[in-house]
């Protein structure tokens, strides 16, 4: 029962009060929300003259008529994503040049994008224009042009001065994440030689003196201000547990069940965070099946996460059929800049996965670890958007106290190769003098420079290599990745390299069932792809499965894999292979199932992340000699383990765990990275 949960401002088991509370009606107006509806322009006028932000509308131009940079503090529910870019557009900011806004995630942009050209009744690439990885709807009378933040960083590779950019709006700053920095810091750069160029940052939770200190400039007096927004929120009721839950995929199932049932009488969908895909395929998953055995099924459950195909993403936007209440799963995407209407209720797990850099073993660690106090905040407050609301908090009351105010900054925790290949391909020399808004540690600076100059997209002096380094810049994917892709074209495996790097962009592919029998069935199913030349491979079969047999479902549900990612994968192989071909003219060549010459190219990529099989039973890395392990969903985990890998990501749960791994021979190693790797004795280990 929801009993119990520790209440904090009323008693859940106190009907009257309870119902009382929920159904008192706030006199305010309603918050914005994402309607998509392009018949209803006269109620979508109306809501917009009813957003809090209307009201700052001349305040906001006038500051950007006076002031080089505006720091807009927005408060949760105030319009400032959507609206201020019309702002700018009604008063002509766009003849001065392109209103460009940026969203740290792409299904941010991409709803953001849809809403606004909504408002204005139009279709997504005419004047309101949306520019994603791989992904463009946009023409030459776009004014207003949403994009990720990796996107504006890629047209200041062909535009360093953003010559066609009257005014830039960075939103969602508070994130902080390393792209946003980067950028951050590239526009201070940019600024200073074009004082016709505009800034805006924009958050709901920020630093507000932190960033008009950063972009003050001592020799100009109007260079910076701050305005701050009232947002419109509703009561949100915040409900802890008495004590710790071994499981939170698990608890976070319970409640969603426990919410319905308890709320059958009351109007509201749930919205449910976790830390990854996995964990919402797998409670998505196991509503279904809960949900099957009933009567009548009132329970849409709907996933949402970052490699979720966009059609799928916009669904959890829709109202759900009458009589119906949705339940969306999602990862942290849900928790800034989209309005998913009509949420109620959330169910906070208490956890994120966050990226770790650790520089002495130059690789990138995936941790599960507890939120912020801010991003707890942050998630309450999408319940308390369209109406009163409440959170479900998987954790103590104590807990929380013990959380920190603030996560670290991206910048000081993350691999700089990506943001020093940027910099270098945009003539930055000095990477290390760079003015950036958090300064990175030295050490993790050091270590991307080494890795570089290993990768050879640098030379001993530090420049960008030609023709290696500009071809690593110009890809949307790691530095590795890259390496690896450059390398097979003279390999003559391109095909299939494209095809692996694109099922490594979707996380997971294959189904887990949590019937016994269905995981049997699955777990037979999934043998079927499975190569002892380890888990890249296995990829690369079910790819080619997949696509030998007309990329169907009936393929997919057959043989336990996801058909939504694989035909998402699909769709990224192909915008990847339009992209070589058309921008860097790489040709595409197929070596006809030679596994050899594929991991021979794998290892040409991320000999990086080589580890070998110590003595003592455990692998360690040639780099650092850090101990780990096979993560247990790779095919390698149950057979005789290999005396040299190299693998793509460590996940660092109760201990560090290498995923997607591939078998190679130990001579590889100083045959295609002799710069890198010596042969000492009987091991190998960095030179």
């Amino acid at each position: 029962m929801l009993s119990e949960y520790k209440p904090i401002f009323l008693n859940l088991e106190d009907d009257d009060s309870f119902a009382s509370e929920r159904d008192s009606k706030p006199t305010d107006d309603s918050v914005t929300t994402f309607v998509f509806n392009a018949h209803h322009s006269l109620a979508i006028e109306a809501q917009r003259d009813r957003l809090p932000i209307r009201k700052y509308r001349d305040q906001i131009l006038y500051c950007l008529e006076q002031y080089q940079t505006l720091v807009l503090v927005g408060e949760t529910g105030s319009g400032k994503s959507t609206q201020v870019p019309q702002y700018l557009y009604e008063l002509g900011w766009h003849t001065k040049g392109i209103i460009g806004i940026t969203q740290p995630r792409r299904v941010s942009a991409m709803t953001v994008a849809d809403r606004v050209a909504n408002e204005r009744g139009e279709v997504l690439g005419d004047t309101v224009g949306v520019s994603v990885s791989f992904i463009d709807k946009y023409s030459e009378s776009t004014q207003i042009k949403f994009m990720t933040e990796g996107i504006l960083l890629r047209e200041m590779l062909a535009d360093p001065l953003l010559q066609k950019y009257g005014v830039i709006m960075i939103d969602e700053a508070h994130e902080r994440s390393l792209l946003t920095d980067t950028v951050l810091g590239l526009l201070k750069k940019i600024m200073r030689k074009r004082e016709s160029l505009k800034v805006i940052i924009s958050s709901a939770t920020i630093d507000a003196q932190f960033f008009k200190k950063f972009f003050t400039i001592e020799s100009k007096e109007n260079s910076a201000v701050i305005l701050s927004v009232e947002g419109k929120m509703y009561p949100v009721d915040c409900f802890f547990l008495n004590e710790p839950c071994a499981d939170y995929v698990k608890e976070t199932v319970a409640t969603v069940l426990k919410i319905h049932e308890k709320e059958a009488n009351k109007v509201g969908d749930i919205l449910a965070f976790l830390t990854g895909q996995e964990e919402v395929l797998d409670v998505v998953q196991l509503l279904n099946e809960h949900t099957q055995q009933w009567t009548n099924n009132n329970l849409q459950v709907l996933p949402m996460y970052g490699t979720l195909p966009n059609a799928d993403q916009l669904k959890v936007f829709f109202s759900a059929p009458k009589g119906t209440r949705k339940a969306i799963i999602a990862t942290n995407i849900a928790e800034t800049s989209v309005t998913i209407p009509g949420v109620s209720y959330v169910i906070d797990c208490g956890f994120v996965k966050m990226k770790w850099f650790d520089s002495n073993s130059n690789t990138d660690t995936l941790a599960v670890i507890p939120i912020s106090k801010a991003q707890a905040e942050q998630r309450a407050g999408r319940s308390g958007r369209m109406n009163t609301g409440k959170v479900f908090r998987l954790y103590t009351e104590e807990e929380y106290s013990k959380l920190p105010a603030q996560l670290p900054p991206e910048m000081k925790r993350s691999d700089l190769s990506t943001t020093i290949l940027y910099l270098k391909a945009l003539g930055i020399d000095n990477v290390l003098r760079f003015d950036f808004p958090t300064k990175p540690p030295a050490k993790n600076l050091l270590a991307a420079l080494e890795l570089l100059l290993a990768l050879e997209a640098l030379d001993n002096k530090g420049t960008l290599t030609q023709p290696v380094g500009y071809f690593l810049a110009e890809l949307p994917i790691s530095p590795m990745m890259g390496k690896m892709l450059y390398n097979s074209i003279q390999m003559a495996c391109s095909e299939e390299i494209l095809s692996i790097i694109a099922m490594l962009q979707v996380h997971t592919v294959f189904s887990k069932p949590s019937t016994g029998q269905g995981q049997i069935t699955a777990r037979v199913k999934k043998r079927e792809f499975e190569v002892a030349e380890g888990d890249l491979i296995t990829l690369l079969n079910v790819y080619t499965g997949f696509v030998a047999a007309g990329r169907t479902k009936e393929w997919c549900g057959q043989h336990y894999v996801i058909y939504k990612n694989l035909k998402r994968a699909y769709e990224l192989r192909e915008q990847l292979a339009k992209l070589c071909r058309n921008k860097i003219g790489m040709p595409l060549i197929s070596c006809h199932g030679n596994v050899d010459v594929i991991r021979r190219c794998i290892t040409s990529g991320f000999f990086p992340n080589a580890a070998y099989l110590h003595h003592s039973g455990v692998y360690r890395t040639c780099r650092g000699n850090r101990e780990m392990e096979i993560h247990p969903l790779s095919c390698l985990y149950t057979i005789r383990q290999p005396q040299y890998i190299v693998f793509c990501e460590l996940l660092h749960t109760t201990k560090p765990f290498m995923k997607e791994v591939t078998v190679i021979e130990g001579d590889w190693l100083t045959e295609l990275a002799p710069h890198y790797y010596v042969k000492r004795g009987v091991r190998y280990e960095d030179r």
